[in-house]
């Protein structure tokens, strides 16, 4: 695969996010500093530049496809929408007096507007587009440190199968709740923060990153329960491929790629991808099997897993690739750094 760069901008901050629109035509940018940037895929035109919030930005969420939204959050201890085709804002949530730090959408089966899942502190609540509250739930015991939305969970036991699930991390474990009636659906324990969570794409696999250098593995349906320790620091990079058979995580100088077909990875060594400093991001493709992985020390580079030399392409940034961003067809990775800086090559 030839690595070649489509275009660059530099933003005034740290890049806290990056979001391609569903289509690909657009990829938005967040920094630390609280302001938002639209850029036009094609050329890196700048579209629209967004206020965000002024006292610092912690996370962003493009919209479902054809919602027109993007969604931000920050230290003001808001949520807030935008209309990406004007630049406007059309709505505003207070959660409370903690940062708004993570989002999670949860696209509408039934033609309605779809639904943002935000947290601040021990606050989760599902928002509508104008910022009306749609549900608040319980607080959580401690302060939330993850959200993920399933496309289909498999839950197993009396749970149903099949149902999108959002699953809320917090110190001491997992909350489970079923992402539309937004009832509680399962609680999984583990005695240690949880930095980092998701879901395989089948829904087979809710994974988490552990604060005690490890990662976490259940497979509800199953009864599998899977813990892998021995990493070099704590967890918080994690991504699975499109076919749910491989797990990306971080935590070290290398890059580790699990194998989480069958019985799981429990019993089986990792393919370890190595770095030069320690990995900062893994970020597989939407639709095939290149992975993307960044390291402290300035690299860049993708891998295929699956060929006996997996390494693709490798590049030396300027500053520590702390972001990545696959558009929609996978033909362009977009890495933003820590000294703000974005980059998107065309692969």
């Amino acid at each position: 695969m030839n690595l070649a760069k489509h275009w660059a901008a530099i933003l005034d901050d740290y890049v806290i996010g990056l979001a391609w629109s569903p289509d690909g035509s657009g990829l938005a940018a967040g920094a630390t500093s609280g302001a938002v940037t639209i850029f036009d895929s094609p050329n890196g035109a700048v579209r629209h530049k967004l206020a965000g919030h002024e006292e610092g930005l912690n996370a962003l969420a493009w919209g479902p496809a054809g919602s027109d939204l993007l969604a931000t959050g920050g230290q003001d201890g808001k949520a807030r929408f935008w209309r990406v085709s004007d630049g406007q804002k059309i709505g505003e949530a207070a959660l409370g007096s903690s940062w708004v730090e993570h989002l999670a959408w949860r696209a509408s089966a039934d033609g309605s507007a779809p639904l943002l899942f935000a947290s601040g502190g021990r606050k989760l609540a599902a928002l509508s587009p104008d910022g009306t509250v749609a549900h608040a739930f319980p607080d959580a015991p401690k302060s939330i440190s993850a959200l993920a939305v399933s496309p289909a969970a498999l839950l197993g036991g009396e749970s149903a199968t099949g149902i999108s699930c959002l699953a809320a991390a917090h110190f001491g474990g997992i909350a489970v709740w079923h992402a539309t009636s937004f009832q509680p659906v399962r609680e999984f324990t583990y005695g240690n923060a949880l930095p980092a969570i998701t879901w395989s794409p089948d829904g087979r696999w809710l994974v988490a990153g552990c604060q005690d250098n490890a990662v976490h593995l259940w497979a509800p349906a199953e009864d599998i329960e899977l813990h892998m320790s021995g990493y070099e620091s704590k967890l918080r990079e994690l991504s699975f491929s499109m076919d749910s058979k491989w797990l990306a995580t971080g935590g070290g100088r290398d890059a580790c790629v699990w194998d989480c077909s069958g019985a799981g990875p429990a019993d089986r060594e990792p393919m370890a991808l190595p770095h030069e400093g320690r990995v900062c991001g893994v970020a597989f493709q939407n639709r095939h099997g290149v992975l993307a992985s960044g390291s402290a020390s300035g690299e860049f580079r993708l891998w295929a897993p699956t060929r006996r030399d997996p390494l693709v392409a490798e590049a030396k940034l300027p500053s520590p690739p702390v972001q990545f961003a696959w558009s929609p067809d996978d033909s362009l990775l977009a890495v933003g750094t820590e000294k703000g800086a974005v980059f998107v090559f065309r692969t």
